[in-house]
């Protein structure tokens, strides 16, 4: 006890001193190099196939450069590769469909063929102006892995024809763009580069697009827009 009230003596005449506050302003950084924005969209992961997918941001402006295509696994074989474009209209949620000259009743989304050593996001930009006319768009997300589907006996037939190469059917890289312009801008006479394959449009929500499209892309568009489903919410 004497020497507990000893010490608590010493210490209460010879107080410790007190040490100065360090003020750091505000507007510092510790790392002056690093980005102050992060251009990598995030989501739940999702399971597609068996697998475990995330979405990848693309550049929204021609000044940034794509992924590089070491990202994306190749196609299989024996399908003609190929893209889809899902337009969005950001103000009602809705999606760009167009029904088909050939086939008036059957409504789908801008696709594409791939050129030789082209990328696959070069050629969704390429592909949505020359069918749509519409330049005014940016790319929000992608489809991590290529999407197929088997054309029926009778299609095959027919592009056998029509392209010259016997395909099973197309291996996709679908991407979510988001429309920027006005409606104004839609011509279905696309750049004047190609011939018209588009007789009607409309805004319309996910499941009438997976509704109107031809019973072969059905099963492609529902795993579509089950991934780009949080930004029609």
């Amino acid at each position: 006890m004497l020497m507990a009230l000893f010490c608590r003596s010493i210490v209460s005449n010879f107080p410790l001193p007190r040490l100065p506050l360090q003020v750091v302003p505000l507007n510092t950084t510790p790392f002056p190099h690093c980005p102050s924005k992060s251009y990598q969209i995030t989501a739940l992961p999702l399971v597609l196939r068996c697998k475990t997918a995330s979405f990848a941001s693309l550049p929204s402006s021609p000044s940034s450069p794509p992924p590089p295509s070491s990202t994306m696994e190749n196609p299989p074989e024996g399908y003609r590769r190929n893209v889809g474009i899902c337009l969005m209209n950001p103000s009602n949620k809705k999606i760009f469909a167009a029904s088909r000259l050939d086939i008036p009743s059957a409504w789908q989304m801008p696709q594409g063929g791939v050129d030789v050593n082209e990328d696959p996001t070069n050629a969704a930009i390429r592909e949505l102006r020359e069918e749509t006319g519409v330049t005014s768009a940016e790319i929000v997300a992608e489809v991590p892995h290529w999407v197929t589907y088997d054309f029926p006996p009778d299609v095959r037939e027919k592009l056998r024809h029509q392209w010259g190469s016997d395909w099973k059917g197309q291996a996709q890289k679908w991407f979510l763009f988001k429309f920027t312009g006005k409606d104004e801008e839609i011509n279905l006479l696309g750049d004047g580069t190609e011939k018209a394959e588009f007789g009607e449009w409309s805004w319309i929500s996910p499941e009438q697009v997976i509704e109107l499209a031809v019973d072969f892309k059905k099963p492609v568009y529902r795993e579509v827009l089950s991934v780009f489903s949080q930004h029609f919410q």
